[in-house]
């Protein structure tokens, strides 16, 4: 099989590889900043632009750090106002920020995670509430902290059934039993159903996803799971999904035989009817040339669920501590990011993001990123709720009862949900 180049998107860079490698930076072990758009007010700078407080920005995402320097001698060049971007810091970023933050050298605006990464730095977050760009993000995707607005998504990712138009119809994949006989019906042509691979987010991380998105509010969910009050294998919906994954088990190839880029592969090349995977994923079938068919994305259908796993990995966030005119400088800034021609340019076609804005409009999507920004757009999702588990758990402690269960031919469904809670309760201690 023609192996296929890894390529990651916003969601398994930040979440899979920094917790499984770890992204690293070329600046990772300096403090000082790395570049800057430099200079006095530009020449070209309308003279009627107020003149600001130099601002600074610290992110994580090593992928955007050169756009987002040449973006900010842009803003240098259109305003007169300049930014200094400090280099990403990739696996040392969080320690580095806090080194910044509570040393007091800044920065201005930082990036941050949702979950345990946000309450960990929730004291420096500025309330964006009345700033004007706040009322463009995209329904729920704006990070809160005690109801207030504190943070903008830099996009937006979704995962869900991964589909080939020509031998599944989302119509008959609707809820437990249409997806069953979808599995056998593919089953008996020869085809692989659905395909899970052996990595981690790809087994478990992100499949379970969804029967805790749709508690009716999965963080109290999940923080009653973490002091015992509640288990997964007495709720409905973690019942019906561990139904879903013995008809998985009972008639798809065994995901520990498979690999992401065989899953990709097989996909590809007509062999596998559906995959559980994310917008990211329609970038490793170029290796393939033109495809034979049309690839759509569709919700998995726990408990009936329509709507697809869209989430934020990460959000720009104001320096609550800083100075008033450096924080003036900072709102301004984003304002620019986010209304510009340039800045909204840049995010789509420089930063290669999925806007988590309204008013911020996608050319040239691929179909997959396309559903995602239209479900982020209407409203029409669930969350990532796995940005509240207990850090590490899904690597440490899921996956290898996910790797037991699909290796051990006897163990059913509610069995895998009882040694779910088993190590969810000793990971959670």
């Amino acid at each position: 099989m023609k192996k296929v180049k890894k390529v990651f998107g916003l969601l398994t860079a930040t979440v899979l590889i920094g917790a499984l490698v770890g992204c690293g930076g070329s600046n990772s072990g300096s403090s000082s900043p790395s570049a800057s758009a430099s200079g006095s007010a530009s020449a070209s700078a309308p003279a009627s632009a107020e003149k600001l407080k130099k601002i600074t920005i610290f992110q994580s995402k090593v992928e955007i750090a050169q756009p987002l320097e040449d973006l900010a001698k842009k803003y240098t060049q259109e305003t007169g106002n300049q930014v200094e971007v400090w280099g990403s810091a990739g696996d040392a970023y969080l320690t580095q920020l806090q080194a910044k933050l509570t040393s007091n050298q800044g920065p201005s605006i930082f990036s941050i995670g949702p979950g345990p990464e946000a309450a960990k730095f929730k004291s420096y977050f500025y309330d964006l509430s009345n700033e004007p760009y706040v009322k463009n993000i995209a329904p729920n995707m704006d990070l809160k902290e005690d109801g207030k607005t504190v943070g903008v998504p830099y996009g937006v990712e979704g995962y869900g059934l991964v589909y080939n138009k020509s031998l599944v119809d989302p119509k008959n994949v609707t809820d437990l039993a249409s997806f069953t006989k979808t599995l056998q019906d593919l089953k008996a042509k020869g085809k692989n159903g659905l395909s899970l691979s052996q990595e981690a987010y790809f087994l478990i991380g992100h499949i379970i996803n969804t029967p805790f998105a749709l508690q009716p509010d999965p963080q109290a969910f999940i923080d009653k799971l973490n002091k015992g009050e509640v288990k997964m294998a007495d709720t409905k919906e973690f019942q019906e999904f561990g139904k879903f994954i013995d008809a998985i088990k009972a008639n798809t190839i065994n995901p520990m035989q498979v690999k992401y880029d065989s899953q990709m592969g097989d996909f590809a090349t007509g062999k596998t009817a559906m995959v559980h995977q994310g917008n990211w994923s329609y970038g490793m079938f170029k290796d393939y040339g033109k495809l034979g068919f049309d690839v759509g994305m569709m919700p998995f259908p726990l408990a009936g669920n329509n709507k697809l796993a869209v989430g934020v990995a990460s959000n720009w966030v104001i320096n609550g501590k800083a100075d008033p005119d450096e924080i003036k400088a900072a709102s301004a800034f984003l304002n620019w990011l986010f209304t510009s021609d340039t800045g909204k340019n840049a995010i789509v076609n420089d930063f290669k993001f999925i806007p988590a804005m309204t008013n911020i409009e996608a050319a040239n999507l691929d179909p997959l990123s396309k559903t995602v920004y239209d479900a982020a757009k209407s409203g029409q999702t669930i969350p990532w709720a796995t940005n509240y588990f207990p850090q590490g758990i899904i690597i440490n402690d899921l996956t290898p009862v996910a790797q037991e269960y699909f290796l051990k031919k006897d163990m059913t469904g509610q069995q895998f949900l009882q040694k779910l809670d088993a190590a969810w309760a000793k990971a959670s201690k």
